[in-house]
């Protein structure tokens, strides 16, 4: 098991962000791919067509959202917890996903950087070119 923690920065204000993170049409958007998501604890959630599946653990509006990720099998929950802070140029991302398989670790980062964050970042630099 592997642990992950990153930073990232999105020129959107905290509110925008865990907008973009929680509403099952916006993810849509910026994803490109079907999503279920409820911001409420208890459910479950799927992204990019079930590519990625859990359960909510924990919505504070505007600052974090904590899931648990399904990986088969796994003894110990895999943990993501994301945190929200007011930037000068937006809102900087705090990112903690923790027991993450050892066989899944490289594509989980390169997910997190290229299709997740990277998908955020695209989708706020399309909002501001119009």
């Amino acid at each position: 098991m592997k642990d992950f923690k990153k930073y990232y920065h999105l020129p959107a204000p905290p509110e925008e962000v865990y907008a973009a993170l929680t509403n099952e049409a916006t993810i849509q958007l910026w994803s490109g791919a079907p999503a279920k998501m409820q911001a409420e604890p208890g459910t479950e959630f799927s992204l990019w067509d079930d590519a990625i599946c859990g359960k909510n653990l924990v919505f504070e509006p505007g600052k974090k959202i904590e899931q648990e990720w399904y990986f088969g099998e796994q003894e110990e929950p895999s943990i993501v917890t994301i945190k929200l802070h007011a930037h000068k140029l937006g809102t900087s991302v705090e990112l903690r996903h923790v027991r993450i398989p050892d066989e899944a670790y490289e594509d989980i980062v390169e997910g997190w950087n290229t299709e997740y964050f990277g998908g955020l970042e695209d989708f706020y630099s399309e909002q501001d070119d119009d």
